[in-house]
């Protein structure tokens, strides 16, 4: 593809709700602009964004794609992200290097959850877009009902710039609001405009015409004086209305019978900013403006491991130029980075290219430091850009892998797949022992299991976690332990004497000694606190570690030949557990701070639900349509709580979830606690 220069790329994100037909719109407009020479399916597993086989599997985009395209005198950097919340990562990545959007909307089932998110990550990067009302050959498509709900959700600022003629299985193409004319089918074919949309038209380009007239006081003087906007000045206008976010245009189509593709690239083209027109967010000084000519500042949004160019790195350049087989610096990570071969990608396409010029999107392969996020540039001038925000993981998987070979690459592969995708964590629970695998979802944890298996070789099972319980004293004992065998030569003699007490909930555990006279020496008290430690290990109640308990060692005796520090070791450890025997021992479960954001409408299912998790509801706090809920609940109720609230909520629901303290279990919990521990030490 020839190079572009900065007023001549746009690069667009394309976003929607799940199934509403924005991989089908990519690969429409790469057909329509000659970059492929088929139809891909997503059915079928043969679209060009959705080639990953975990994505032809599930028939769902699961990675943002790149999909470039030339389209009249501009390059089109199409980049389809995934409608699955559990995929939001990948949405933000796209978000931070692009300088519009198209918002993919259903012309059956409307503005739906993922809808409304987007809409509100648009909002927070301050991106201009488009919508399209797309699917409009299917059943049930009302394309005026749609726009009415988009504009009731989102605003009056959404205004028609088409119309289509027709609808679900007598869809036949779109009329243009600014000329006026008709064009049908595919490729399309210009004529009048049906007698029966004059007057709807005739309304809608009114406001058009209005709000494009509104920027700018020259067309506003000449449209309140009656005179007539040419479509030059009505498209200027339009341009700079949508820029500046004061009208977001909507389109009509169907990507699947490829008709008004074309429109939405045109208007991809004419209304939509070039990197010129966006400042570039850089962390402190100095700051960069969008040009060829300027300093190397360039954003790594995306990492992947390809199984056969290794580690893949995207990156989009703001400012300067990235050349194949240069060397570039790591502002993030103060290091320098040998670049080698330069690629465009096109889904899985690479196609060798000699330089990534301002405002546009490349990739390279294995590099040594640089992760997503960071920012290359040049040493003498380094410049570090934004980088972006990625959502918090809440759901945990427990990651069991299934043969001695798969333990030996689990932690290596692990962090792979961490460094590929920067809303995954990984981290081993010192208390269970198990290693745990955070994310968004559940559906992100499975991807992420069969990713594994497919390119790393590593078989995992994913698990729910186990609960962290704690065992503790609610009562003062003492406790004696003698350790005496005799067996021919050298016997073994310990003699110790425990005085346990409760301490104060998350002091931790405390050993002291007061003997006096000598009845055990001082060489042995080390020994003694050896037993402590251990015992503390495997509490009595159900073998959870123990806390908030001070031993204190208080007496005890000792025989000159026979005593040894093992003897004492093994005396302080059976004395401590019998001391917890007798000291009223409970069961104790990590409590978590919960924040819950939800629709204010659902407030009270959301409460309901918590008061049959233990819950105790802190405080509500209303916030324009939504209320944020504060609670205190066990973790043991809300170790899958992201699909709760997912049910619940129909996706709307958020929350945030951190650990605050240990609280003792209640008796019947208790019980069934202990159960669950011994019948999985028998299996």
């Amino acid at each position: 593809m020839k190079p572009y220069g900065l007023e001549n790329i746009r690069n667009v994100v394309l976003l929607s709700h799940a199934g509403a037909g924005k991989t089908t719109t990519t690969e429409a407009a790469l057909f329509t602009a000659g970059a492929i020479s088929r139809l891909g399916k997503v059915d079928d597993g043969s679209s060009t964004s959705d080639y990953d086989p975990d994505e032809v599997k599930r028939k769902i985009s699961i990675n943002l794609a790149l999909l470039p395209c030339p389209w009249r005198e501009v390059k089109v950097n199409l980049i389809d992200t995934p409608g699955y919340a559990d995929f939001a990562g990948e949405v933000k990545a796209a978000l931070r290097v692009g300088e519009g959007a198209i918002i993919v909307i259903c012309a059956a089932s409307g503005v739906e959850v993922g809808s409304e998110q987007v809409w509100g990550y648009c909002q927070e990067a301050d991106l201009p877009r488009l919508i399209l009302v797309n699917k409009m050959d299917r059943e049930n498509a009302d394309f005026f009902r749609t726009v009415t709900e988009i504009q009731s959700k989102f605003g009056a600022k959404c205004l028609p710039i088409q119309l289509p003629i027709g609808a679900q299985h007598n869809f036949q193409g779109i009329v243009d609001l600014l000329t006026r004319k008709s064009y049908t089918g595919s490729p399309p074919k210009e004529g009048e405009m049906p007698s029966s949309l004059e007057v709807q038209a005739g309304s809608f380009r009114e406001k058009l015409v209005e709000a494009a007239a509104e920027t700018d006081d020259r067309l506003i003087e000449k449209y309140l004086g009656g005179e007539e906007l040419s479509l030059e000045e009505l498209k200027a206008g339009l341009r700079q209305a949508t820029v500046s976010g004061r009208v977001v245009p909507i389109l009509a189509g169907s990507a699947l019978q490829n008709v008004g593709v074309n429109w939405l690239l045109d208007a991809v083209g004419d209304y939509l900013p070039s990197p010129k027109e966006r400042e570039v967010a850089t962390v402190g000084e100095p700051k960069v403006a969008p040009s060829q000519e300027g300093p190397l500042a360039a954003l790594v949004f995306k990492t992947t491991a390809d199984p056969y160019v290794g580690k893949l790195t995207y990156f989009r350049v703001y400012s300067g130029a990235v050349d194949s087989n240069s060397q570039v610096w790591n502002a993030t990570r103060g290091s320098a980075e040998r670049i080698g071969q330069l690629f465009m990608l096109r889904g899985k396409n690479q196609e060798p290219v000699p330089q990534v010029p301002a405002g546009d999107i490349g990739a390279v392969a294995k590099l040594n430091v640089t992760a997503t996020g960071d920012t290359l540039s040049s040493q003498n001038k380094p410049v570090k850009i934004t980088p972006i925000q990625f959502p918090e993981p809440i759901f945990d998987g427990a990651v069991y892998p299934r043969t001695k070979a798969d333990l030996d690459k689990l932690g290596t592969s692990l962090a792979r797949l961490v460094e590929e995708d920067p809303t995954l964590r990984v981290r081993r629970d010192s208390d269970t022992g198990e290693t745990i695998l955070s994310g968004i979802g559940e559906t992100q944890l499975e991807v992420a299991a069969d990713k594994m298996t497919r390119k790393f070789g590593v078989g995992v099972s994913l698990e729910t976690p186990k609960v962290p319980y704690k065992e503790t004293i609610t009562a003062s004992a003492n406790a004696e332990y003698k350790h005496r065998k005799q067996s021919g030569g050298h016997g073994q003699y310990g003699h110790v004497l425990l005085a346990l007490e409760p301490l104060p909930r998350g002091s931790g555990t405390e050993f002291g000694a007061k003997v006096v006279g000598g009845s055990v020496p001082k060489n042995y008290i080390p020994a003694v606190e050896k037993g402590f430690n251990e015992a503390i290990q495997d509490g009595v109640l159900a073998h959870y570690p123990v806390v908030d308990v001070k031993a204190t060692l208080y007496d005890g005796s000792f025989h000159p030949v026979d005593s040894s520090e093992i003897c004492f070791k093994i005396a302080g450890s059976q004395a401590m557990k019998k001391g917890l025997s007798q000291g009223q021992p409970i069961l104790l479960e990590p409590i978590m701070s919960i924040t819950i954001t939800v629709p204010g409408d659902l407030t009270g299912d959301i409460i309901g639900d918590l008061n049959t998790k233990r819950a105790r509801v802190q405080g509500m706090n209303p916030e324009g349509d939504v209320n944020i809920i504060e609670a205190q609940v066990p973790l043991a109720e809300v170790l899958r709580y992201a699909i709760d609230l997912k049910s619940m909520t129909q996706g709307r629901g958020s929350y945030r979830v951190e650990f605050s303290h240990y609280e003792e279990v209640p008796a019947h919990i208790t019980q069934k606690v202990i159960a669950g521990r011994q019948a999985a030490e028998k299996e």
